[in-house]
């Protein structure tokens, strides 16, 4: 029988580099720091993007309202002094025939002058809706576009 040795083998254990361990970990803490910042700013952006575009839709839908209590005013004015003006047209007729005429025409006026009155209104509604919709849309569509990037 032949001898076996139980010495054990020597094994070389790689020696650990303290100096280069530390550089990598100095090397990522600070490509993170970095994409933090990064993402801070862009985020910091987007959030002062958005709150300019709320400010801008909030002003169109204050000055498209301002604008819509006008014509309403605008309105109203028109139809009392209408209403004023045939009551003074009835009050000075001499016939029931020409009270009938007088209250016909009226309502015929009446009746143009709502429909005129609604297109300017759906008008100004439109307008409305789109000059109060664009800051936000085109926000939005900025930070798409930022995001894709």
């Amino acid at each position: 029988m032949s001898k076996t040795s139980n010495k054990p083998e020597a094994t070389e254990f790689p020696t650990f580099d303290a100096s280069k361990a530390t550089e990598q970990f100095r090397s990522f803490a600070e490509k993170s720091a970095e994409q933090t910042r990064e993402n801070y700013e862009k985020m910091k952006s987007g959030a002062e993007d958005a709150r300019k575009a709320f400010e801008a839709s909030f002003e169109n839908a204050k000055s498209v309202g301002d604008e819509l209590v006008l014509k309403s005013i605008a309105a109203m004015r028109v139809g009392a002094e209408a209403n004023f003006a045939q009551f003074e047209a009835l009050v000075g007729a001499s016939s029931f025939s020409e009270v009938i005429e007088l209250q016909s025409s009226f309502l015929r006026k009446q009746m143009e002058l709502a429909a005129n009155q609604a297109k300017e209104f759906q008008a100004i509604s439109q307008k409305a809706a789109t000059e109060v919709s664009k800051p936000v849309k085109d926000a939005f569509e900025k930070a798409l576009k930022q995001t894709a990037a």
